[in-house]
């Protein structure tokens, strides 16, 4: 079975790392709770919006991510029993291809460089199942998927959910 895996918010904690920094930059208190079905550039003043838009395109921002709890016990069992892929959309961002690679070096370096996919857009996999955030990602997937949770798509009912990475494990182990 070949099993297609997102990064950001599903094994990196991009959600997490935009609300530390807009609190940083801005003497902020936003929380996860505060952004729940929303993106967080939704949940600050217009005048700060743009900036934390633009936290990605800032060099370190992928380099500097926390993995999501359990993502690295889960995957590294999910990787001896299947075809395992990282697949991330990598070129939007002018850092995040080097970055993300070498993020993927330093958290899971059991996944080979030649199991990650690091692409413009995700329509292009073809496999068995996809674990991604995006719903959008989710609807042009041929296969089985999992949308796994994250602040911004607690309203998404479209997909089967994963809501952390113990319920993959459950699904998938």
């Amino acid at each position: 079975m070949t099993v297609f895996v997102d990064m950001d918010e599903v094994i990196a904690d991009t959600y997490g790392a935009h609300i530390e920094i807009y609190n940083r930059d801005f003497d902020g208190t936003l929380t996860t709770a505060d952004c729940m079905g929303k993106e967080v550039w939704q949940c600050v003043p217009e005048a700060h919006q743009q900036s934390v838009r633009d936290h990605a395109r800032q060099e370190g921002f992928f380099s500097d991510l926390k993995p999501i709890d359990q993502s690295k016990e889960v995957l590294k069992a999910l990787n001896d029993k299947y075809h395992l892929f990282i697949a991330s959309a990598a070129m939007q961002f002018p850092n995040s291809l080097r970055e993300k690679s070498q993020w993927l070096d330093e958290h899971f370096p059991f996944i080979h460089w030649k199991n990650r996919i690091l692409c413009g857009d995700k329509h292009i996999l073809k496999g068995d199942l996809l674990i991604d955030d995006r719903s959008y990602n989710l609807d042009s997937f041929d296969g089985d998927t999992l949308l796994f949770t994250s602040p911004h798509n607690v309203h998404s009912n479209r997909h089967a959910r994963a809501n952390n990475w113990i319920e993959v494990a459950e699904k998938l182990l």
